[in-house]
């Protein structure tokens, strides 16, 4: 660590800020330990560092010690998994398992968070209309607990421990609290626990062998109906691995980037297909037709260069929201929340009633939609308007919870979100999280203030 940079930690992408006493970033594995050790020691609560790139703030320490895994960074390609340190950054996997034709499924946008950052939050991305979230593709963890022991979980380890299920929703993804059921299996516990449980300092996680041709494009729509339409009909394509939705304000977000956005356009759908045949290029001339597409000002690709094209362009648009509210000096509000796939329109035009009700001209939205999980980004001009924000978001997690849905789809909970934990659970289920909790940190010392606001040792 730089000592003169140390304040670099206490900040996610977001905006949300705090402190801590001090930082370190150990080399080793007796390092952690000792660390953890003194800190139980002492009663000193700790937070684990990611890589800084998530928005809920559970990177964000409110005093104590910020522990990073930055420098553990040992990559081990081999066919079919890897064994890679916690601090690894996304690319550099990807990097390092392209060069043996293989690739890491999950994808979140930010390609420089770390692997221990999306396995803390069980992260998902585009591609994860095919492959799923992060949980689908560890094999084996290895996490240090706060009493200094070291534990080597795999991937059918069961749970060491009764426990009381607590119902999933009926979503593709979910991510917020504990995911109890009797015998599930111990890795899952520590994936999406947003670092309270344990620190995970090393992962063994699935790769798959590079589709040999793949299909993308970024298809425009004259209207937001055309497009849901379209996501209906298309959801059950064969080999279909990323189905992407960007409405009309992301769309003029992005128009002084990328001037030839069609000026018709009003929303559009990011896909991309594993093509086993060609006959799947003359299929997609018939379902632009089908569903009223602007097929001509439509943009399609198969070359590698291309593709990188198009996964710019959907960064640019995270990309510009961040960069927009920090102009503004205020914290980015934004949404999380998947519904089952049924109540995917349903809970679009929830988001649409309220937003132009709200804050008209003040918001975008985009996202997963091909797993009902978009993300509403609400553009705040001041502070008062970010408190009216936060209650509109609240509401909307009510909405969504009542369809069946997740509060949380890939980001957690974090700090600045904890609070939506009662939203989603009752009491005697969130009794049950805090009681594994305990078990793993009786002092409550890890990750303090994340995904339970409250402190209960």
């Amino acid at each position: 660590m730089d000592p003169a940079q140390p304040s670099a930690y206490f900040e996610d992408a977001s905006g949300f800020r705090g402190h801590a006493d001090s930082v370190y970033t150990p080399q080793s594995e007796a390092e952690v330990q000792r660390i953890l050790v003194e800190a139980s020691a002492s009663l000193t609560p700790i937070t684990i560092s990611g890589a800084g790139t998530g928005v809920t703030g559970g990177r964000v320490p409110f005093g104590g010690i910020v522990l990073s895994l930055e420098r553990f960074r040992h990559i081990d390609i081999q066919p079919g998994s890897a064994r890679v340190g916690a601090g690894v950054l996304l690319r550099e996997l990807q990097q390092a398992a392209s060069s043996s034709e293989q690739f890491y499924a999950p994808d979140p946008t930010e390609i420089s968070a770390s692997i221990g950052g999306t396995i803390a939050t069980n992260a998902s991305g585009s591609r994860s209309f095919l492959y799923g979230d992060t949980r689908r593709h560890v094999l084996a963890l290895r996490v240090a607990l706060m009493n200094g022991s070291v534990l080597e979980l795999r991937r059918g380890d069961p749970i060491p421990f009764e426990t009381r299920a607590i119902p999933a929703p009926s979503t593709k993804k979910h991510t917020a609290g504990f995911p109890l059921r009797p015998g599930m299996d111990v890795l899952d516990l520590f994936i999406g626990s947003e670092g309270t449980l344990g620190v995970v300092m090393e992962a063994v996680v699935r790769l798959l062998p590079i589709p040999e041709e793949l299909l993308s494009g970024i298809v425009f729509f004259r209207s937001d109906d055309d497009a849901l339409t379209a996501v209906d009909m298309w959801r059950e394509i064969s080999g279909l691995r990323m189905l992407e939705y960007i409405d009309a304000g992301s769309l003029d977000l992005l128009r002084p980037t990328y001037s030839d956005i069609p000026g018709a356009a009003k929303s559009a759908l990011l896909i991309e297909q594993q093509i086993d045949n060609d006959s799947e290029y003359d299929a997609w001339d018939s379902r632009l037709t089908q569903t009223q597409a602007l097929k001509e000002a439509s943009w399609f690709a198969a070359s590698d260069f291309d593709r990188e094209r198009f996964r710019r362009f959907r960064h640019a648009l995270p990309e510009a929201v961040n960069d927009l509210v920090r102009r503004r000096g205020v914290l980015k509000m934004n949404t999380d929340f998947a519904v089952p796939l049924e109540r995917n329109r349903e809970m679009i035009a929830i988001y649409r009633d309220a937003l132009e009700r709200e804050f008209p001209g003040q918001y975008v939205i985009f996202g997963h939609i091909g797993d009902a999980h978009v993300h509403v980004n609400i553009l705040p001009n001041s502070g008062e308007d970010a408190e009216r924000a936060k209650a509109v978001i609240t509401q909307l997690a009510r909405e969504a919870a009542a369809f069946g849905g997740t509060v949380s789809a890939e980001h957690g909970l974090g700090k600045r979100k904890s609070h939506l934990l009662a939203i989603q659970y009752t009491e005697e289920q969130i009794e049950s999280m805090r009681a594994v909790k305990r078990r793993f940190d009786p002092h409550w010392l890890l990750g303090r203030g994340t995904l339970f606001p409250e402190v209960t040792s």
